[in-house]
Order: C-alpha cells, then sequence, then structure tokens
C-alpha cells in the first residue's frame, strides 16, 4: 500500500496510528506529499480529485480517502480487537467520538488558514471566534464527560488526541488544558503509547 503523507498532518497521524495499532505500518510506503490550499497539488489531483492527504492507494490498486474511510479500510484487514467496535453501542460511541474529534480539528485547521495564509487586513474575527468555540465546546465536553474516553482504545479516542495534539503542535489556542485536569491526565496517558510516540508531528 502507498499513503500519500505529511508528518505534520493530524490526519494522515491518525491513520498511521491505527496502522500501527493494527500492526499493518510496516505495508505501507510513505509517499511525502505537500498540499497547501492555496497550493493545489495537481499531481495529487490525479488519484484524489480534492487534493488532500492522506490518499491511501491499497495493493490492488483502489484510491482511498478520506481519513475516516482509510482508518475503517485498515482495520478490516486484521484479525485482532477492532479499533471500531462492529456493532452495538461501542460502535457508535467510537464513531460519534472520531467524528468530534475530526470537527474539532477541521476547526483549528480553518482557524490555523485564516490566522497565516489570509492576508492580515482581510481576516474575518468573527469567523476565527466561530470556529475556535467549536473547538473549546468539544474540549469543554471532554472533560465533563471522561467516561467518553474510557475503555479499551478506538478510532474515536485516536481522532480525538491526534486533534488536540496537532493544536498543541501549532501552537493555535495556547493552553488546551486549562482548567482540564481529567483531559490532560488522559492526552498525557495516550501520548505514553508506542504508536503515538511514533508519529509525533514534525
Amino acid at each position: 500500500m502507498k499513503l500519500a503523507y505529511s508528518s505534520a498532518s493530524p490526519y494522515v497521524r491518525k491513520v498511521m496510528i491505527v496502522a500501527l495499532e493494527c500492526g499493518l505500518a510496516d505495508r505501507i510506503e510513505k509517499v511525502p506529499t505537500a498540499v497547501r490550499p492555496d497550493q493545489p497539488n495537481t499531481a495529487l489531483g490525479r488519484d484524489n480529485p480534492l487534493m488532500k492527504v492522506p490518499t491511501l492507494t491499497t495493493d490492488g490498486g483502489e484510491v482511498l480517502f478520506d481519513s475516516r474511510v482509510i482508518c475503517a479500510y485498515l482495520d478490516s484487514l486484521h484479525s485482532g480487537r477492532k479499533l471500531i467496535p462492529e456493532a452495538g453501542g461501542a460502535r457508535w460511541k467510537a464513531l460519534r467520538l472520531e467524528a468530534q474529534g475530526d470537527g474539532m480539528t477541521d476547526a483549528g485547521i480553518l482557524v490555523r488558514y485564516e490566522s497565516t495564509l489570509r492576508p492580515e487586513n482581510l481576516r474575518w474575527k468573527e469567523w476565527i471566534d466561530g470556529q475556535t468555540l467549536k473547538v473549546m465546546q468539544g474540549l469543554d465536553a471532554l472533560e465533563k464527560e471522561p467516561e467518553q474516553l474510557a475503555g479499551d482504545l478506538t478510532v474515536g479516542q485516536i481522532a480525538i488526541a491526534c486533534g488536540i495534539g496537532w493544536m498543541q503542535f501549532r501552537s493555535i489556542f495556547g493552553d488546551l488544558f486549562a482548567g482540564k485536569p481529567k483531559l490532560k491526565a488522559w492526552f498525557d496517558r495516550m501520548s505514553e503509547r508506542p504508536s503515538f510516540k511514533a508519529t509525533i508531528p514534525a
């Protein structure tokens, strides 16, 4: 398999953590790929019309995107405990957490683009405030209901941790854990997993 890859992408990190946790990382060739919204990667566009990473080409030549689809595909390739539970409440809990983690990350990315790529005189404060609110409400919800993050590792927990890790890496919102000791303790534990240590953004 080949993965269009950027070490700074939280969504690539999510895919690689899933690959490592599922014992599949050594089957994936990482292809460094540059992507920016203001500099479309037309070469990548031949495989993925959205021109985004991660993009996975399977051993059979099928092209998969985005990270949710790729993670689900990788989770289907192994016989161990699934990161996406197959049925019942555990499945929907994991998928909801994944949606929350990806949504918070999306909002953080939009804040970074607005704050760094858009010319300063054109930046839209209300836009930044609205996206920031999504992130903060997401973090607050996790602190108030830490049981959401309890239990065996799932794709949802991975998505949350990758989003938080990326926002720390980019230093977008300052101290994400101010007033959130439970969330910080959970994140610190997650950060000790070998798969997380092996995929620190750079």
